[in-house]
């Protein structure tokens, strides 16, 4: 396995004038995969943003039973997870090109199946449909390892985020195409709430286009070349590293926590607000700045995990978390509120996601890392699957407020396993 991608990669090198293994070279490849990656993230963002805004409610309309609306993320995480290792296991033979773009095809081919279920009023195509739909989400997760392929340790957290940001100007516009997709939809001929789904397919489009001319030399098969060619003989600009299997644990169970508070609560909130008299235009607007809370402050949290340390990130982004919740729940009669801790909620997955990703990356020893990786999305996702299905049971036995605190229990596990991966760490922050 090892002299296909090795092989792979040093094809690819050669395409690049002047690439000598040297830092000055793996650097300029750096900084254009970062910026492809983030235009990627753009157009995924669109997709995202318009899927998980409508999701909720479209479920609870097919099926007509409310208590069945949150099995709309469940499905798409549920398909992310499914699609997440296969995904890696392809990257790390094929390289990222090939993956992204695949995830995000057969996403395309569920936001087809989403409209037609639609259409015919049948719920288990619709689930099955947001199965599919999954898979684009998973691409867009990888995307944020792929930014740490050739990152260097004290720039690994700020290239993440940067990609994480990106994501921020699609997934924001997204829940606001309400209005206009729509009125698309009307002139398409298109079932009722599925005129927005128009602008998910153009974005997915354009994304996997992207990916396959431009996502060139592929990051990680250089990645793979690069630590090859050092161990072999000493040459080339990545060192390989030494594995350490617990503080890999704690950042993938710090990322699969963080995605199940989230999911939980961002999957009622829109059932929850639809309960208050709230219109659909208030409610994409208030899920617009929760995803602008997940995305738009990752630099922020990236420079903070290369300057401070990748768990005392994490425990920052469970602080806000904490308050988010708390004020998900004594202000969730208030719709100014639930958005000011649907903010915080976005900000405290954030910091974790950010965090805890980077310290994943360098934890790993690169014949692990991918697999990691996939294993971590799989997790994540599986984690935020269950918490959206739990999440339509507790909210109608508890309310939202109950839902917000309870989902508490996650924040304070991650938290308190801190100690256990400090003492157990090898210093990996200068």
């Amino acid at each position: 396995m090892t002299g296909g991608p090795d092989a792979a990669g040093s094809s690819a090198l050669r395409s690049v004038p002047g690439f000598g293994g040297d830092l000055a070279s793996v650097a300029a490849i750096q900084r254009r995969t970062v910026w492809v990656l983030s235009a990627g993230q753009v157009l995924g963002g669109i997709a995202f943003g318009a899927t998980i805004s409508l999701g909720a409610i479209l479920a609870g309309e097919v099926s007509g039973e409310e208590s069945l609306s949150g099995l709309a993320a469940a499905a798409v995480t549920l398909g992310t997870a499914f699609t997440a290792v296969p995904l890696a296991a392809w990257a790390r033979r094929r390289g990222r090109r090939l993956s992204l773009a695949a995830g995000m095809a057969i996403a395309l081919v569920g936001v087809a199946g989403v409209i037609t279920a639609v259409g015919a009023q049948s719920f288990p195509l619709l689930l099955a449909a947001f199965l599919l739909v999954g898979a684009g989400q998973a691409a867009n997760l990888q995307s944020r390892f792929a930014a740490a392929d050739l990152a260097t340790d004290a720039t690994r957290g700020r290239d993440l985020s940067i990609v994480v940001w990106a994501t921020t100007i699609g997934a924001v516009l997204g829940p606001n195409l309400t209005g206009p997709g729509e009125a698309i939809g009307d002139l398409l001929g298109l079932p009722a709430l599925t005129g927005p789904y128009v602008f998910t397919v153009l974005g997915q489009s354009l994304a996997i286009l992207l990916y396959l001319l431009a996502l060139r030399p592929d990051p990680l098969l250089t990645a793979q070349h690069l630590v090859t060619r050092r161990s072999a003989d000493g040459a080339g600009a990545i060192a390989p590293r030494a594995d350490r299997p617990l503080l890999a644990r704690y950042a993938i169970f710090a990322i699969a926590a963080a995605h199940g508070v989230m999911v939980s609560v961002m999957a009622m909130t829109p059932v929850h607000l639809l309960h208050q008299g709230a219109t659909l235009t208030v409610i994409g607007f208030t899920i617009s700045l929760h995803i602008a809370g997940m995305y738009a402050a990752a630099p922020i949290f990236g420079v903070l995990a290369d300057r401070l340390g990748r768990i005392p990130t994490i425990l920052l982004g469970q602080a806000i978390l904490a308050a988010s919740l708390v004020t998900a729940s004594f202000g969730q009669d208030s719709t100014f509120w639930v958005t000011v801790g649907l903010v915080l909620l976005g900000l405290g997955w954030s910091a974790s996601t950010v965090a805890g990703s980077a310290l994943l990356t360098e934890a790993s020893a690169e014949s692990r890392r991918t697999r990691r990786q996939g294993l971590s999305d799989f997790l994540m996702s599986l984690v935020g699957a269950a918490g959206a299905i739990l999440a339509g049971v507790v909210l109608g036995w508890m309310g939202y407020g109950g839902l917000a605190l309870a989902v508490s229990v996650a924040v304070i596990a991650t938290s308190a396993l801190a100690p256990l991966a400090l003492r157990g760490r090898a210093r990996l922050d200068a």
